[in-house]
């Protein structure tokens, strides 16, 4: 054992500790923030693909942590667990940092990979290298943190867990600001491109430095040996105990207190009394993975409702997937606070706020964290756009030519002057959109021959007497990311190029429309390249209007008298209107839920186990995490709920529910000092060996004489 070294009442071995896992957790969120792009813009995977990929990876980092507490507990123990298996983590860092250099295989230097099999085959051997480091050392490092404290240190110890918590925090927040910053910068040997080599090297280097600063501090450390196989030791010990319970289930037999007691004929009392402890606190987990299915939906559900949000808050515009760094940004205040100001107050109070009864207070927290997000959906559900039914049609006239249409549909009937178009979608039955005629004064009736796709938005071109167009829109949601849609119709004779800010409409025909193209906020350059000769004095470029979140607009170039184009602009989904602000009080209640809960979660973990299963339990701590996500992809790939506000009430509802039901569990857990226990055995275990010595030296020595 090492020698202790003191700061303040604290362990200085801790500083190493929440310095490595502040730097692991930069790596691990920092690739973990990339992987969606990744996915599907380099390797060109579709979207259902690269979700299904990513959340595979995901469930495999929150299931190894049981075989890093297998290998911690009974074999290496937790350093030289840490140790090995942060090798391992930097390698498929490094690995998936080089997957995806695109002049790995771009040989003809167009800058896209010739050979897509090679960078797939690299980010997989990666990401499993990944989820085997990032996994095996979760159990570890805050158990083997907790180590480092001696007996009546456990106030110390209870802080060191929320700074540890913080550091994590710190470490996600700083790394999905910087990562995606490093991801956009242009970078290449022979041509210039999205620099995920950076942004995928930044969080590898930071896992090295993780490595080198634990290292560093292994002369200061106090290191638990390793003892034993202790899961299979547990697993044989439940084994015989169910199997001897069985064979005695009759009523000549006497009962015994606990079902485990029926282990006594083959395995020490001491063992027993360790996987009691144990099957106590596992038993006090069942509940939990129900607060995880609702915290990890801030990635996923509330980020698609962020997308049908407006970003403008005061002179900040803020991207849909940036709000989740509210959360990390609260843990950073919040974890002080509740450490230093509310538990102080509510102890004065003489409340006693046990680890358990905190516990549950983070998961009515969390319940109503959904309640407040499926009320900010009820407000976002009335400002949005109506979309056809699958067995609906919806149409729109835009006339973009010089005189006026009168356009009749079944039971309606639309005159529309040049350049304008109806004001909204109208909607129609697949069977009854039976004829659609387009006249104007002094020209014969020409009816409309298309065959309408059910269940899509349509808009009817239409520039004169006897000439039309249907175009399919090909939007039926909201833009996603809160980006804005934007086409070109094109009512030259000939065709036109348009560039608009970097991207590029390639050869537009006459009297037709672009496909959408998305944006960000904000105004946009638009230059016109027109295959036909234009007057030297026109103007070719524009500027966009200011665009916001979540629109959609067409711009018809038309023609002036002089020749000139000119830009029409309509609008076709009008830009978000609630703003993400508030999203902040859903935030906020999520995240003082996460710091009641799962701070106080890993330090209960920790405190209620044996000294050779404290890895073993913090691994089913984690093991919550996987089973909670799970248990996301069931309700939401199983269920039949429209309404999206009406799936947050049900989750809600159900957390509501197990919350309740582990509140009545907790109550009737009896908080235990594992430590004092096992020091009974060992006061047990001298009285043995004293009275087994005393024995032996009551016998009179026997002399060569005498023999």
């Amino acid at each position: 054992m090492s020698k202790s070294w003191d700061c303040f009442g604290y362990p200085v071995s801790i500083f190493f500790i929440v310095v490595n896992e502040f730097c692991e957790r930069f790596s691990y969120y920092g690739m973990r923030a990339l992987l969606i792009l990744y996915f599907s813009r380099f390797l060109g995977w579709d979207d259902n693909l690269s979700t299904a990929i990513y959340h595979t990876f995901v469930a495999l980092c929150y299931l190894t942590p049981i075989l890093g507490a297998l290998i911690a507990d009974s074999w290496l123990g937790k350093f030289k667990t840490i140790v090995s298996l942060s090798i391992v983590y930097t390698i498929g860092q490094a690995v998936t940092a080089v997957s995806s250099i695109t002049d790995l295989t771009d040989f003809n230097h167009d800058g896209t990979p010739n050979n897509l099999s090679v960078h797939v085959a690299l980010s997989m051997i990666g990401l499993s290298l990944i989820a085997l480091g990032t996994g095996g050392i979760k159990p570890c490092v805050s158990a083997f943190g907790g180590d480092q404290f001696e007996e009546g240190q456990e106030k110390q110890r209870n802080r060191f867990f929320s700074i540890f918590y913080l550091a994590i925090n710190a470490g996600s927040l700083l790394s999905t600001i910087i990562t995606p910053i490093l991801r956009v910068q242009q970078c290449g040997i022979h041509s210039k491109q999205a620099c995920y080599p950076l942004a995928f090297g930044v969080p590898a280097a930071l896992m090295a430095v993780s490595l080198i600063v634990f290292v560093v501090g292994s002369g200061m450390y106090k290191k638990v040996q390793p003892q034993g196989n202790v899961m299979a030791k547990v697993v044989k010990c439940i084994g015989f105990a169910l199997k001897n319970r069985f064979r005695h289930r009759s009523k000549a037999f006497p009962k015994r207190e606990h079902w485990l007691d029926w282990a006594r004929e083959k395995y020490d009392e001491r063992l027993i009394s360790q996987i009691k402890m144990v099957t106590r606190v596992m038993f006090l987990y069942i509940p939990l993975p129900m607060f995880w299915a609702l915290f990890d939906q801030q990635g996923s559900r509330w980020t698609l409702q962020a997308t049908t949000m407006s970003g403008k808050v005061g002179l900040i515009e803020i991207q849909p997937d940036q709000m989740q760094t509210v959360n990390a940004i609260l843990i950073v205040i919040m974890v002080p606070v509740m450490d230093a100001v509310v538990y102080p107050l509510i102890a004065k109070c003489g409340f006693n706020f046990t680890s358990l009864k905190k516990m549950t207070v983070g998961m009515f927290l969390a319940s109503m964290a959904f309640v407040v997000a499926a009320i900010v959906q009820v407000e976002i559900d009335k400002t949005l756009p109506v979309f056809p039914k699958q067995n609906e049609v919806q149409v729109k006239v835009l006339n973009i030519g010089n005189g006026n249409m009168t356009v009749s549909f079944p039971g309606v009937e639309v005159v529309q002057p040049q350049m304008t178009q109806t004001n909204a979608f109208m909607a129609f039955g697949v069977d009854n959109l039976t004829s659609i005629n387009i006249s104007s004064p002094g020209s014969p009736v020409t009816p409309v021959t298309y065959n309408f796709e059910q269940g899509h938005r349509h808009t009817l071109l239409v520039w004169a007497p006897n000439y039309y167009r249907v175009v399919k829109d090909g939007l039926n949601q909201k833009p996603e990311k809160g980006e804005n849609g934007i086409r070109f119709i094109n009512s030259f004779d000939e065709s036109v190029n348009i560039i608009m800010g970097e991207k590029v409409y390639v050869n537009v025909t006459s009297h037709n429309a672009s496909e959408y193209q998305f944006f960000s906020s904000g105004k946009k350059q638009i230059r016109i390249n027109s295959t036909q000769q234009t007057p030297q004095t026109c103007v070719n470029d524009f500027e966009s209007s200011s665009l916001e979140f979540g629109s959609a607009f067409t711009y018809v170039i038309g023609r002036q008298d002089n020749g000139c184009p000119e830009l029409h602009m309509f609008e076709d989904i009008s830009p978000n209107t609630v703003n993400m602000a508030l999203q902040i009080p859903q935030y906020f209640l999520l995240t003082c839920g996460e710091v009641v809960f799962s701070i106080t979660g890993l330090e209960f973990s920790y405190s209620q186990a044996p000294s050779n299963m404290k890895s073993v339990l913090q691994a089913g701590w984690l093991l919550t995490v996987a089973v909670g996500n799970i248990i996301v992809l069931i309700i939401a790939g199983a269920g039949q709920i429209s309404e999206q506000w009406a799936e947050y009430v049900l989750f809600a509802a159900l957390l509501l529910v197990v919350c309740i039901i582990f509140a009545i569990m907790a109550r009737f857990y009896t908080y235990i000092n594992p430590a004092e226990i096992e020091a009974q055995f060992d006061n047990e275990d001298e009285k043995k060996n004293l009275e087994t010595m005393n024995i032996y030296s009551t016998i009179a020595p026997v002399s060569q004489t005498q023999m």
